[in-house]
């Protein structure tokens, strides 16, 4: 592996490789290299990086400096140089009626040669140009033919793809192109449609003839004969990118066609057999398996929160630890109370506390306690529901009075069968909603 740096001069494609001499260089930095023709003033286009030593043609040269202020000022003047050379040149070429077309104009960074590039149908004899400019110009001169293809790729343009030529971005080389390209790609032979802008056949048939003859591999040829999963027929219609095929089985009319995929047929080697042979069976069909329907995202629906399982677990064991921990401390507390359930290294923490804190759990544990079920206990609930009354308050229809009625020592039941009712109801409203006199009275006594 060597370390190099990719520089591109006037930005036309093609890029060399320079060393960078313990310079960093970054991609799109000015730089001035050392090349056959002397200094010259390029840009990066890719900055230090390694690549293996077999791509590297022998001697490397370097990249001299990192370009300054004065040298970007050199080449803005040389810019001015060359626009000025290019009129001049034009002129002179009218002058002597050379069949040439003009189309770019080179000065070196040095300012010791000026290069002229041109298009002709042939050879061009302008030795007597080259005399007239070298008088004019006081440098070197040197013409230099081109073909169009080389043309398009120093001026730059749009092609009919709506994209900068291929040429002038990015394409070092130019491949050869024929038609038989056109013919694979399915492609008009409209010499119009299928040329670019230099007159010459498009430079994309040649990288994109590779993708197209691996898809070939997959589907028959246009009028072979196939087995297709419905029986035998012949293609009459391939579509490469999409990889189908319509096919004419036999024994049908000419007008129904069938469509079917590059995996639902198969092409029989030496073609239809001879009347009364059966065909041979080539298809190895495998059906394949549906996806599964995924239901179309809804964007106006509630987002739902979902909860990695590592933080539901978390949030159980959480849940069970708290519960441990309330047992725990339930235990504690009884053992505090009742001395037979401490253990022997409790027993100086339960009697280790001051008398305030004994008499409070003494008094919680009466508390606690259920009154015992004796005939006294009973004799004192009766008297206290005997001696419970409800007062009734009424208005009169005529005057609007109010009218109090006497509690009723024997419960406060009314007579007749309505006042019963009315009675009982209220009982039981009042014997739900009332709360006990004391903390040690059940409210259901």
């Amino acid at each position: 592996m060597i370390e190099i740096v990719s520089i591109r001069f006037k930005n036309r494609g093609k890029s060399y490789y320079f060393a960078p001499n313990g310079l960093q260089v970054r991609s799109g930095d000015k730089v001035i290299v050392e090349t056959a023709k002397g200094l010259e003033i390029a840009e990066a286009s890719q900055g230090n990086h390694m690549v293996e030593d077999t791509a590297v043609i022998q001697p490397l040269r370097p990249v001299v400096r990192m370009a300054t202020t004065d040298d970007l000022r050199v080449a803005e003047l040389n810019k001015k140089r060359e626009q000025e050379a290019m009129v001049i040149c034009r002129r002179k070429i009218a002058e002597h009626g050379l069949e040439m077309k003009l189309v770019d104009a080179e000065c070196n960074f040095e300012g010791t040669k000026t290069t002229f590039f041109f298009t002709a149908d042939g050879r061009v004899d302008f030795r007597e140009l080259v005399k007239d400019l070298a008088g004019v110009f006081r440098n070197r001169i040197e013409l230099r033919q081109i073909g169009v293809r080389d043309e398009a790729k120093m001026i730059g343009g749009i092609g009919i793809c709506g994209r900068p030529y291929c040429c002038h971005q990015f394409l070092e080389d130019f491949q050869p192109v024929s038609t038989k390209m056109a013919k694979v790609q399915s492609l008009s032979l409209n010499p119009t449609k299928i040329s670019g802008s230099c007159g010459r056949l498009m430079c994309c048939l040649r990288y994109e003839q590779e993708a197209y003859e691996d898809l070939l591999k997959r589907v028959p040829k246009q009028g072979s004969f196939v087995e297709t999963i419905d029986g035998y027929g012949t293609a009459v219609q391939v579509n490469l990118l999409r990889q189908n095929v319509k096919v004419r089985l036999d024994g049908e009319s000419e007008d129904s066609l069938h469509l079917y995929k590059a995996r639902e047929l198969a092409q029989v080697p030496g073609g239809r057999p001879k009347d009364g042979m059966e065909p041979p069976h080539v298809l190895e069909y495998v059906p394949e398996e549906p996806e599964p329907e995924e239901e179309p995202e809804d964007n106006w629906s509630v987002p739902v929160l979902v909860v990695p399982e590592a933080e539901t677990l978390g949030r159980e064991e959480s849940g069970e630890g708290e519960k441990r921990s309330r047992r725990k401390r339930n235990r504690r507390s009884e053992s505090r109370t009742d001395p037979e359930k401490q253990k022997p290294g409790e027993s100086g923490k339960a009697h280790s506390g001051s008398d305030a804190r004994k008499d409070g759990d003494a008094k919680k544990a009466e508390k606690t306690e259920k009154p015992e079920k004796t005939e006294e206990g009973k004799n004192r609930r009766n008297r206290s529901r005997g001696a419970r009354t409800v007062k009734v308050e009424a208005h009169a229809v005529s005057g609007g009075e109010k009218v109090k009625a006497a509690d009723k020592a024997d419960g406060g039941k009314t007579g007749g069968e309505e006042g019963k009712a009315k009675d009982e109801a209220r009982r039981r409203r009042n014997y739900h909603h009332r709360k006990p006199k004391s903390k040690g009275e059940s409210p259901k006594a």
